[in-house]
């Protein structure tokens, strides 16, 4: 009897060695992955409205998600990339999303080594991929937008500092819509705009001094209103804005109204709203009839650009009057020119822009 016990004893004790180790061999997966551009997660701009959609999806769904910030920060290379868009397969991911043109080369990479895996190419193009889609923005409606609004606002002296070196195509969309829509408000109500246009520090998207510097610059000149195009940058501008009571700022990509009360707009696109559009695409099995090797170009007609009226600190350009000129941009009365010619400064009227190079 004392043996049959010893023997049952042992079994148990080797059948619960055994469960423990197979519950520590199991590994938690997360089936959604955000791999960051650069900057914080938590940028108050690209990042944070990308990986907020995913999160909100996530949630919703009851499907595990991580983010993936590449090492290096704002020096962080392809191979950095490829390491986190590896480690989040690694993890389990079925589907990586990854904001920002600079994913290109690591996307496309890890993309042919793993066809099973999903990308979502946030603010890129079609990779001829598969299992690669793209979603696109007419920032230039958004850009229009803010312009037109600024100068209805009663400002006449604007500046536009954007990030990506000039080299991004959409913060060059942002800006050019920024003139356009500066150029209509101001034939219609007869002024002249001056507008200071530069990407002298925004090559990073990163804050610095030398920004700072010449932001605050701009404002001790008279510059009244600058549209801070790029990320992280905005706290360098905000920093200058802090310096002048009169100063003011336009933000970008998502509402920045809560990050200081300089802010009168903010130039947002639907970042939340459209990761959380194809996600829900993939996973009731659209992939291949919607999304493979396809770009999504969203605008207003999708309610995916705009300004944000219920945070917005302007009293003479009205909600109503912003309505009316969304409408007609939604149903293409008014279309937003997205080419931008190397040339910026040349074709307007009422707009002299001056480059700061």
């Amino acid at each position: 009897m004392k043996k049959s016990l010893s023997i049952i004893l042992c079994l148990a004790l080797i059948l619960g060695t055994v469960m423990i180790f197979a519950s520590c061999s199991e590994k938690k997966t997360y089936k959604i992955a955000v791999v960051t551009d650069v900057g914080q997660l938590m940028d108050k701009g690209f990042n944070q409205g990308t990986y907020e959609g995913a999160k909100a999806y996530a949630e919703a769904k009851k499907i595990d998600y991580k983010y993936y910030q590449p090492a290096n920060g704002a020096d962080a290379s392809d191979n950095d990339r490829i390491d986190a868009m590896k480690q989040a397969i690694n993890n389990g991911a079925e589907i990586i999303v990854a904001p920002g043109f600079l994913q290109a080369t690591a996307m496309e990479t890890v993309a042919k080594e793993n066809p099973n895996v999903k990308f979502v190419f946030v603010d890129g193009w079609a990779l001829g991929l598969k299992n690669v889609t793209a979603i696109v923005y007419k920032e230039q409606e958004s850009g229009y937008l803010a312009g037109y609004a600024a100068v209805k606002e009663g400002y006449t002296k604007l500046g536009f500092t954007g990030g990506g070196g000039g080299t991004n195509p959409a913060v060059n969309r942002f800006g050019y819509g920024f003139i356009q829509g500066a150029e209509a408000a101001a034939k219609e109500i007869g002024v002249n705009v001056e507008m200071k246009y530069s990407f002298k520090y925004g090559n990073t998207f990163q804050p610095s001094t030398e920004l700072q510097t010449q932001i605050s610059g701009w404002y001790a000149a008279g510059t009244e209103v600058v549209f801070a195009c790029g990320g992280s940058m905005f706290q360098s501008v905000k920093s200058a804005a802090g310096e002048y009571d009169s100063a003011r700022i336009i933000g970008v990509d998502v509402d920045q109204s809560g990050e200081s009360e300089k802010v009168i707009t903010s130039a947002v696109k639907g970042l939340a709203a459209s990761v959380e559009r194809v996600l829900g695409q993939y996973f009731d099995g659209k992939w291949d009839a919607e999304l493979a090797d396809k770009a999504q170009n969203l605008g207003a007609a999708e309610d995916s650009t705009g300004l944000p009226t219920a945070t917005w600190r302007m009293t003479k350009f009205t909600v109503d009057q912003y309505k009316a000129l969304f409408e007609k941009i939604k149903k293409g009365e008014i279309v937003p020119v997205a080419d931008v010619p190397e040339d910026v400064t040349a074709g307007w009227e009422k707009v002299v822009v001056t480059i700061e190079a």
